[in-house]
């Protein structure tokens, strides 16, 4: 095992060391304003669009301070963090109606003013990760005051969850493309990871409650009941409906008209995605992880079964619960969700199919998806892994995917490791 593993590791860590962190030590800072620029071109240079959206900038804090955590950039990356926090709280927080704004100009005037419970839930996730970092008490308390605003101003207290598009003073948004009238996994996975991360950060035992319940609502409403896969949107009683793209789109710059996916449909990097974050969340609550192994190996499995391209390498974006893909695009994202995820059903379990699935798609990025004389990943791929869109930054596209992935499968790696030295 071990001469399979240390190749593997070595890989990983040549991109993360000699590509993909010095990538990030030297783009995305806005030298001039502050925060992030992270509109990049297939070189990694600036294309000269500037419009700061909070998924980004909160989102590149979280990468710069994990990676600080990581004992990576000495001390540089720390710095990176903390002037994306300056940025930040001068700019996107609403003084008057309490949240974050959804987009800014280069400078930090707000131009999307709505409160959107996805962008509020990366700004829980990246300041409470930069506190744990820095030690800088400013993340946390920020943490702690958008926690508020959600369970106060987006909570449904009739139905459960959160409320996920909201206007500026809070007030539902229109419903359909405009998203007033719907939930979805995606948003509540991540929140289910804010919270964990606030917990962690702050030893509060209220947020830990409030990680529970939001595991509790995903596997009572949001993962099929027959296949443990996940459902994508739901009406507010949680009725399962066929998903539709947002006018507030973070799935990169795809036409929003475009008609709505088959109720039996489901996303292969959300579910695998879906399960190492449980299993993180897991461990830092402290829950029974015996509840939850056969839930997080139907998701593994599914996407083992039906996901992996065993021929070409990779994995496709979305197919039903209950057989082949029928999207077989394969995304940046899904690829470094899996990376992570696939490792952890081999920690978890043993299962050597694991293991099989993980040398699948890390040889897909390594070959494909990594631009290796830039250092950052290519987003999009058809599937015959054809390159697709070559872009390194977008309005969506950021170092959250890669660069968690790149330092959470080193990791992992070297348990597996540790684990086959002392058998």
């Amino acid at each position: 095992m071990r001469e399979r593993l240390v190749p593997l590791m070595k890989e990983v860590q040549d991109h993360l060391f000699n590509e993909l962190a010095p990538f990030w030590l030297t783009h995305g800072v806005d030298e001039e304003y502050g925060g992030y620029l992270t509109y990049l071109d297939k070189d990694g240079n600036p294309t000269g669009e500037t419009v700061k959206t909070l998924v980004c900038q909160t989102r590149m804090i979280y990468s710069f301070s994990a990676a600080h955590r990581a004992n990576l950039g000495e001390g540089k990356f720390a710095e990176r963090a903390r002037q994306g926090v300056e940025f930040l709280l001068e700019h996107f927080w609403d003084d008057e109606f309490t949240g974050w704004y959804w987009t800014c100009e280069q400078d930090g005037t707000p131009i999307d003013r709505s409160k959107l419970t996805y962008g509020q839930s990366f700004a829980i996730y990246a300041l409470s990760e930069y506190t744990m970092a820095t030690g800088d008490e400013r993340g946390l308390g920020m943490a702690i005051e958008t926690h508020k605003c959600l369970t106060a101003l987006a909570a449904d207290e009739e139905h459960g969850g959160f409320r996920e598009f909201s206007e500026e003073d809070w007030s539902p948004k229109k419903p359909g493309v405009y998203g007033g009238d719907r939930k979805s996994m995606d948003i509540h996975m991540h929140l289910m990871e804010a919270f964990t991360n606030l917990y962690e950060a702050s030893g509060d035992e209220n947020y830990k409650e409030d990680a529970c319940y939001v595991i509790d609502l995903l596997f009572n409403h949001i993962v099929h009941p027959e296949f443990g896969t996940g459902l994508a949107q739901f009406a507010f009683d949680w009725t399962p409906l066929r998903a539709i793209l947002f006018k507030n789109v973070w799935g990169s710059d795809r036409d929003v008209e475009e008609e709505a996916r088959p109720l039996n449909n489901t996303s292969f990097g959300h579910n695998v995605e879906f399960a190492w974050l449980l299993k993180h969340s897991i461990d830092i609550l402290g829950l029974d992880v015996e509840v939850y192994r056969e839930r997080m190996c139907k998701l593994y499995d599914h996407a083992c079964a039906y996901g992996v391209d065993w021929e070409r390498g990779g994995i496709y974006c979305e197919g039903p619960h209950d057989g082949p893909a029928r999207e077989k695009n394969k995304e940046f994202w899904q690829q470094a969700e899996c990376m992570i995820g696939f490792l952890d059903g081999a920690l978890l379990t043993g299962d050597p199919k694991y293991l099989d699935a993980y040398e699948n798609v890390h040889r897909f990025v390594m070959d494909h998806v990594i631009n290796h004389k830039v250092g950052e990943w290519y987003p999009l791929f058809d599937e015959d892994n054809n390159r697709v869109w070559d872009y390194m930054g977008h309005a969506w596209k950021i170092n959250y995917h890669t660069l968690r992935a790149a330092i959470q499968s080193e990791a992992r790696l070297a348990k597996l490791i540790a684990q086959d030295d002392a058998v």
